[in-house]
């Protein structure tokens, strides 16, 4: 009998504003594992992770963490499990050093984390190419060695290759592609998906 997935869904479906954003969105997640997410610019990736995250409801489909059904769990719900989400563009209060926001995002919630602990969740926004090959260190880390489960959006190609377990391909609001970084990424709906978009863009 195959392992439970640790975090899953299965055809997941959003309409926004009337516009279908999602259609049919089914994955997998274990634990130990990285999974990524490309796709050129509104393929749906975000808004993926805002119903995995608890903040959208979906139109139809499920949402699973550990087996179980967590599709009426609020956001702050879903974070009680351990189920976390970054975002692209980080809001820090102005008034705040980047060290008070550190501290009061470990307080805010149960587990409190030590100062350590938070280290792992400084965002990678603006650091050089050393640094980044840091955090990509730390990525690897929490998933082999800590056992935790990572989903990761991610734009930087390199960035996949050296961390992630396993690819999914977005584009226009459904999966065109997944499977292991090497084995999609010549494959001809892939390139007209993200390269080509790329270069237009």
């Amino acid at each position: 009998m195959p392992e439970t997935p640790y975090f899953s869904c299965e055809d997941l479906s959003l309409d926004l504003g009337g516009r279908e954003v999602l259609r049919n969105i089914s994955l997998e997640l274990r634990e130990g594992e990285v999974l990524g997410i490309i796709g050129p610019n509104g393929a749906g990736k975000t808004s993926l992770l805002e119903i995995l995250s608890g903040r959208y409801r979906p139109k139809s489909g499920k949402v699973y963490f550990g087996g179980q059904d967590i599709n009426e769990l609020s956001l702050f719900e879903r974070a009680r499990l351990g189920i976390g989400r970054t975002y692209q563009t980080p809001i820090v209060p102005e008034e705040l050093t980047v060290g008070e926001t550190m501290k009061a995002a470990r307080q805010a919630f149960r587990p409190l984390l030590t100062r350590f602990d938070a280290e792992y969740s400084a965002p990678a926004a603006g650091l050089i190419n050393a640094e980044i090959d840091e955090i990509d260190q730390i990525l690897r880390m929490l998933s082999k060695e800590m056992n935790v489960a990572v989903l990761i959006v991610e734009h930087r190609i390199e960035l996949l290759v050296s961390i992630a377990d396993r690819v999914i391909v977005m584009d226009a609001g459904e999966i065109i592609a997944r499977g292991e970084l090497a084995e999609i990424i010549d494959s001809p709906a892939v390139r007209a998906a993200y390269f080509e978009t790329q270069r237009a863009g």
